[in-house]
């Protein structure tokens, strides 16, 4: 479904993407893994279309679309959750929602999507006309995911989740990525819990200084000495 051939990325002077290739199979979940300023958010949002890259092709379904637009991208089907979850304070819960239904491609399904967001997220629609600002960090996680899923994407990067989350809200989040991938959404997923995001990942690479330096399935990566000595502490 994605292809990242050869991107170089820089902000600046400084590279923060050398040469990245990898791939995201329809109906997978694919786990990005690394420390923090390795370049995973770089990627992320080059996909996006959030930077531009210096060089490589991004194609989706076939088509390049490194360099495009992020509205564009958005309405091909790629959604992106954001790190820190950037919901808009000051909007409702439903005018949140409503922001992600904006997209050509998700209006005729603007109410399908809205009651499938609810059902994933019962608090949402009890909190319909509380301001998001207001919400707890979990519940402004779900208001994220729900508001990318009512632009009806078919692949979502996930940037960081679980950050700054309480535990069982973390639980909550992460089974709702994999029940999402189930019903057949693809997923990119970053997450700082290396091996949560491993066990549920059907493919993994690890991301380091901006270069891939390991790839495999999630389960062969987690059992890899290298990347349990320097990501579980093991």
């Amino acid at each position: 479904m994605l292809s990242v051939e050869r991107l170089d990325v820089f902000h600046g002077d400084a590279q923060a993407l050398d040469d990245v290739s990898l791939s995201v199979g329809a109906g997978e979940i694919v786990a990005i893994v690394g420390a923090n300023g390795a370049g995973k958010t770089s990627l992320i949002r080059t996909i996006a279309g959030m930077h531009r890259p210096a060089r490589g092709r991004i194609l989706f379904r076939g088509t390049d679309i490194a360099g495009w637009p992020s509205h564009r991208v958005c309405d091909l089907g790629i959604g992106q959750v954001a790190e820190g979850r950037q919901v808009f304070p000051s909007l409702t819960v439903a005018e949140n929602l409503e922001m992600g239904a904006v997209l050509p491609r998700a209006r005729a399904r603007r109410a399908h999507n809205l009651e499938r967001v609810h059902a994933l997220f019962p608090r949402l629609g009890e909190r319909t006309r509380q301001a998001a600002g207001t919400l707890s960090g979990g519940e402004q996680q779900m208001l994220a995911i729900g508001r990318c899923l009512m632009g009806a994407p078919d692949l979502v990067m996930f940037d960081e989740p679980s950050l700054g989350l309480a535990p069982t809200i973390v639980q909550h989040v992460l089974a709702t990525i994999r029940d999402l991938n189930r019903e057949g959404l693809t997923c990119v997923l970053v997450e700082q819990n290396v091996a949560v995001s491993l066990r549920l990942a059907q493919t993994a690479f690890v991301l380091e200084n901006g270069r891939i330096t390991l790839s495999g399935s999630g389960e062969a990566l987690l059992a890899d000495d290298r990347v349990r000595q320097a990501y579980l502490g093991m």
